[in-house]
């Protein structure tokens, strides 16, 4: 589940730049009248995650048992560097499914300007089912002022970490208080002095432009209340909350207490580190391994409700699509309560919806340690949906790197040179 959230959604997304305008569609957005009005069977593609597979398998065959003229077919998405990849090349050649179940938040302005998304805002209830089910806050899904995806599901970023190793270390496990960057800090030292393991968290430190996503930006969110890295068409990091983050992050690094190179291995199921980055995946992946606990990311003001990065999945129709009537009855379908419920269910993964926790209360009182995740969904903020996204991070990404992982430069130059580069970028 680690890599399908962090890796396979996004990497291939740099195709996009490649792409460019080119490709499949008619450049617009949306299918023909026929295809709009177009009832029928449709293909989707789904994650290959297995209990996401299940999930997908229980939908299409409850759908299809009472839609014998509306059959649907269920297909992974087809294998290679990323599901952005298989995705951009299947617009280009006009060969993309009806719906994809696994959509990233960056890759959709890309695959907008090369025609290949129809606009569910120009469905008669288009819009109203999107805000009714997710709340009127989802506008920052949007692209140009419409919905080219539903926001379908979202992986809070929390602090997770080894309760054994933190009681190891002289830390309450079950209230380590961790909350502001000046504690965070602190636990740390504690958890590496003692020995109870050699690093306190382990960021990734490669130079993948989604890297940020796991460090930099969940705490940028926390201490903003949630402002992305870019809005309104400039960056916003070049503040004293930016710099906030900045310092504490190196901080961490100068200090050996977050290591500069790339792990071998699982460095939570080994105990060489105390904390990661994650989202509710993790319980699943660890209950063999680790006795995990979770808290949210730390802020300078240890507020006790902060933002996080919503590392979500979503669902878009694609152009291509000949029978787009039946592809949008489908895809409210499988985002109805009910099926919601499946998900939360199959997969541990919280669906976009109001009232999360009140909706599925039964869910959250037999699984207690997915409630912190469900009440995060109220706080989190998602990648800006802009042109030359990936261009945006990996600027980004590699000036951070050079001052706040290795020092070569100061934080105030990171920031500096990062929102004067990102601006040129959005501003084209």
């Amino acid at each position: 589940m680690k890599t399908t959230t962090r890796t396979l959604a996004v990497i291939g997304a740099v195709a996009l730049l490649a792409a460019g305008c080119s490709g499949g569609g008619d450049g617009g957005g949306e299918g023909g009248d026929g295809a709009a009005g177009g009832t029928g069977p449709i293909t989707i593609w789904t994650s290959n995650n297995e209990a996401e597979l299940a999930w997908a398998t229980a939908v299409v065959d409850a759908w299809n048992a009472e839609h014998p003229d509306e059959q649907v077919t269920a297909q992974e998405i087809p294998a290679g560097a990323s599901s952005e990849e298989a995705i951009t090349a299947a617009i280009t050649a006009g060969t993309a499914p009806c719906l994809v179940y696994n959509i990233a938040n960056a890759a959709v302005s890309g695959w907008v300007r090369q025609g290949g998304l129809v606009n569910l805002s120009e469905f008669e209830d288009g819009a109203s089912y999107i805000e009714d089910r997710s709340g009127e806050n989802v506008t920052s899904y949007q692209t140009d002022g419409s919905y080219y995806q539903l926001p379908w599901k979202s992986n809070p970023v929390m602090v997770m970490y080894n309760k054994t190793v933190f009681a190891a270390a002289g830390l309450d496990p079950e209230n380590p208080g961790m909350a502001t960057f000046d504690e965070f800090l602190e636990g740390s030292r504690q958890i590496v002095s003692s020995g109870a393991a050699a690093s306190a968290i382990w960021p990734s430190p490669t130079s993948e432009f989604y890297q940020p996503w796991f460090d930099f930006y969940p705490l940028f969110l926390a201490e903003t209340g949630g402002t992305m890295l870019v809005e309104d068409g400039a960056s916003t990091f070049n503040t004293d909350e930016g710099r906030a983050v900045g310092e504490f992050w190196a901080t961490m690094y100068s200090e050996g207490l977050s290591p500069q190179e790339a792990s071998t291995d699982d460095a939570m199921s080994a105990g060489t580190t105390a904390m990661q980055l994650a989202g509710p995946w993790a319980i699943a992946s660890y209950a063999e391994s680790v006795d995990v606990g979770f808290m949210p990311v730390p802020s300078s003001s240890g507020a006790d409700e902060v933002f996080t990065f919503a590392d979500s999945k979503n669902i878009s129709m694609f152009t291509s699509c000949e029978n787009q009537a039946t592809a949008w009855e489908f895809l409210k379908f499988t985002t109805s309560e009910e099926n919601d419920g499946l998900l939360l269910e199959n997969t541990g993964q919280m669906p976009i919806r109001t009232d999360l926790a009140t909706t599925f209360s039964d869910y959250f009182a037999a699984n207690p340690m997915y409630e912190a995740f469900a009440s995060q969904t109220e706080r989190v903020a998602d990648v800006p949906s802009i042109d030359n996204s990936v261009e945006v991070w990996q600027v980004f990404r590699d000036e951070y790197s050079s001052a706040v992982i290795f020092g070569s430069e100061s934080v105030d130059d990171f920031l500096t040179n990062a929102e004067t580069e990102i601006n040129g970028l959005v501003g084209e």
